[in-house]
């Protein structure tokens, strides 16, 4: 396995995805990771990231520097290298000129982490400090016109270090350079696949639970899916699912769960209709932020009466995915900022006394959805458009009544309809129809109307950290609109969003 270092790079996901894309394991964890820690972790190889700090301020992100001392490959980017030639007897100083963007790269020594790279390529810049003397044993390896030291190595001690980011796209050769760490450097092998992780997963799952029995809150979305079949191939029956309809669900989204779930799977599932409740509690609530509150609350105090119907319950299972236990931490080990309040992570119940199971911890969207192949799911259930815990709820920008609950039903089936239809679902990270709660004046019929606007909102997006707005064909964004106006009563204009993430977020609330 190859441990990451986060120094709190924007990219530091993006840099466990393209060592996890070569079939090597990692794990990323906070620079105040414990010496005994590392040590346990055996990793083959460090990768120290990125990060918006500079080397020389107070209070600046560091790792224990006995990690130089363990014998093997370290790999520092960006500020990742400034940390290393600090840490081992260099001088980091203020660059004259900041580098960001894209950047010519020239190749001085084409072995090593350079090995099959062409001597003049691009690379990808980000940063406002420079090497200005290289530790004793460190040669450069690679400049930019702007940047001397771009790249440099201890090749005896098996030290890297590079000031631009080999991680993004941006960097076309970077994949290579990463392989060549990983493998030429390191010595790593490609066993990490989503078989390999089935078979360990459901050994773990069995050793940990024994005899006992699991719960989970089961929503049909893929996350919570497939952490269920996933329980359910190692305990069977000491599985219990709990779906809980809130009452803001998409349209047939309920009887879907059951019919699966219960039917094709043979999981034990308990289904709480609870829609009333819910929405009486939304009763007059338009802030998207007490919305997204009442329901967690009053999802937990449902789920938390169905369990108790359950006898001799030890284990609360989640579908918590690594990117929820990565920005539940900020890169000094402390709290991340609150961007959404309905994450998996911190939700557990403390009175309900159970320990917690979380199988899925340690992967990315995209590999839980190999998984979840790998397990025997259908297509329809792996590939499934991330729906949000509060689900139409925060798609109805004001108050949530049934009225307007059904508008945005019917609208949202005729756009997934056309979606489908188009051979766009699994092309688009999501597409979805929100509700505004402002009217339009219009025509219908050679009358005057005052009716809902709708908007369409679909995103392009790898792992929903970044999204750009999806290029929908005109004549399909025709189509769509046309049928919601005319099928959907209440709806008199259709607009689509064109902004991407960030500044926008995906959802709207």
């Amino acid at each position: 396995m190859i441990l990451i270092i986060d120094f709190g790079s924007q990219y530091n996901q993006l840099i466990a995805r393209r060592v996890r894309e070569h079939h090597v394991y990692c794990q990323i964890e906070p620079p105040d990771i414990g010496f005994d820690r590392i040590e346990a972790l055996r990793p083959e190889g460090i990768i120290l990231s990125g990060g918006p700090a500079s080397i020389y301020e107070k209070g600046s992100p560091r790792v224990d520097r006995r990690i130089f001392d363990l014998n093997i490959p370290v790999l520092g980017i960006c500020y990742g290298l400034q940390f290393m030639m600090d840490a081992l007897g260099g001088e980091v100083i203020r660059s004259e000129r900041r580098e960001y963007g894209f950047a010519e790269l020239r190749i001085r020594t084409p072995e090593g982490i350079f090995s099959g790279v062409r001597r003049d390529t691009r690379c990808w810049m980000s940063h406002g400090d420079m090497i200005g003397r290289l530790p004793k044993g460190f040669r450069v390896t690679a400049s930019t016109p702007s940047t001397n030291v771009a790249a440099a190595e201890h090749p005896v001690r098996r030290f890297y270090g590079l000031q631009f980011h080999p991680e993004v796209v941006h960097t076309p050769e970077g994949k290579r350079m990463l392989g060549n760490f990983l493998f030429r450097i390191c010595g790593c092998r490609k066993t990490w696949t989503m078989k390999s992780f089935a078979r360990d997963a459901v050994q773990e799952i069995r050793e940990k639970v024994g005899d006992g029995k699991v719960i989970l809150g089961l929503s049909g979305g893929v996350d919570s899916s497939v952490a269920a079949v996933l329980l359910h191939q190692a305990i069977g029956r000491q599985l219990h699912c709990v779906f809980v309809d809130n009452g803001v669900l998409r349209e047939g989204e309920a009887r879907k769960v059951r019919d699966v779930f219960r039917k094709h799977f043979h999981i034990n599932l308990r289904y709480a209709r609870a829609g009333k409740l819910f929405l009486d509690r939304l009763k007059g609530v338009g802030e998207p932020e007490r919305k997204r509150k009442i329901i967690g609350r009053t999802f937990i105090e449902v789920f938390e009466k169905e369990a108790r119907r359950i006898q001799g319950v030890r284990f609360l299972a989640q579908g918590t995915l690594y990117p929820d236990i990565i920005e539940s931490r900020s890169a000094f080990g402390g709290p991340s900022a609150v961007i959404k309040s309905h994450h998996n992570v911190g939700g557990l119940p403390k009175k309900m006394h159970l320990s917690l199971v979380e199988p899925l911890r340690h992967l990315f969207k995209d590999e839980v959805r190999l998984l979840g192949r790998e397990l025997g799911m259908s297509d329809e259930l792996v590939w499934r458009q991330p729906f949000p815990g509060p689900g139409l709820a925060i798609r109805i920008i004001g108050e949530v009544t049934a009225k307007r609950l059904g508008i945005l039903r019917k609208a949202d089936v005729i756009l997934m309809d056309e979606i489908r239809a188009a051979n766009l679902y699994r092309r688009l990270w999501q597409s979805f129809a929100v509700l505004l709660p402002v009217k339009s004046v219009g025509i219908m019929g050679d009358q005057r109307t005052y009716e809902n606007i709708l908007a369409i909102r679909a995103v392009t997006s790898d792992d929903a950290m970044t999204a750009d707005w999806a290029r929908i064909p005109h004549d399909l964004l025709g189509r769509i609109a046309n049928r919601i106006i005319n099928e959907v009563r209440g709806v008199n204009r259709v607009v689509y969003d064109i902004s991407s993430k960030p500044p926008s977020t995906i959802e709207w609330e």
